[in-house]
């Protein structure tokens, strides 16, 4: 079935490619187009479309004003040019985010999860609303995170996490020898991460069992040892789940 789309862009340039790549699509009809907030929100009004390529920053109104004053919730890719806004538009539910400019690879990319997420949503029903879609994306599983690295903002593969550690209200990210502090719990994050493979340790771990070099013995509990050198004391309760997977 194909999924009826409108673009959403001032800049002309951005729109052409847009264009281009939507026309290497099969599966979505580009069904119109607006350069500005005002037109925008008519357009949707009158189209209804399934998808929407939203820029962020606009004539009129913003991308995120548009959205406010629609009666109509489509399922909605931000496009923009800048980075700052990619947090915001999936607190909103965004299927997913290109920064500009964007090439053929990550667009395609952004259409994959775009159709399996659609497809995902008309078994929930047509008429889900952008806080329905968001508390949906939430109970998924997690694949990817956008963190903050100074003034940037970062896409991180949940494969590229090696262990997760409890600092307060936050949580901290090793990866590569790097880490990054996000705003969510250890709690949320253990029941979004893959529990074949994130197993949480301590109360103030979880681990990537991808990364573990080695688990000992120690007073009665185990000492894991991670690929980049780092060592975290399992608890009691946890020590006897890990030897559940000792063959």
């Amino acid at each position: 079935m194909t999924t009826r789309a409108v673009i959403i862009e001032d800049e002309p340039f951005a729109r052409q490619t847009l264009r281009e790549f939507l026309a290497e699509t099969d599966w979505v009809e580009l069904v119109g187009e607006a350069h500005n907030g005002p037109d925008a929100v008519r357009l949707i009004g009158e189209l209804r479309p399934q998808l929407v390529f939203l820029d962020v920053q606009m004539p009129g109104l913003s991308g995120l004003q548009v959205l406010e004053r629609i009666d109509y919730e489509p399922a909605v890719i931000f496009t923009t040019a800048h980075d700052e806004y990619a947090v915001r538009a999936f607190e909103l539910g965004a299927i997913d985010y290109l920064l500009k400019p964007f090439g053929r690879t990550r667009f395609r990319k952004t259409l994959n999860r775009t159709r399996a997420r659609l497809e995902s949503m008309k078994s929930a029903g047509d008429h889900a609303t952008l806080r329905e879609r968001a508390e949906s994306a939430q109970a998924e599983k997690l694949t990817r995170l956008f963190v903050r690295d100074r003034e940037r903002i970062l896409p991180l593969s949940i494969d590229d996490i090696s262990r997760l550690e409890a600092a307060d209200d936050y949580v901290i990210l090793h990866t590569g020898g790097r880490t990054f502090m996000v705003g969510l719990t250890l709690q949320e994050f253990e029941q979004r991460l893959p529990a074949d493979r994130f197993r949480r340790v301590h109360r103030s771990h979880i681990i990537n069992l991808d990364f573990v070099v080695s688990i000992e013995p120690f007073d009665r509990r185990l000492l894991i040892k991670m690929r980049d050198g780092s060592e975290v004391l399992a608890s009691r309760a946890a020590s006897q789940s890990l030897r559940d997977l000792i063959a």
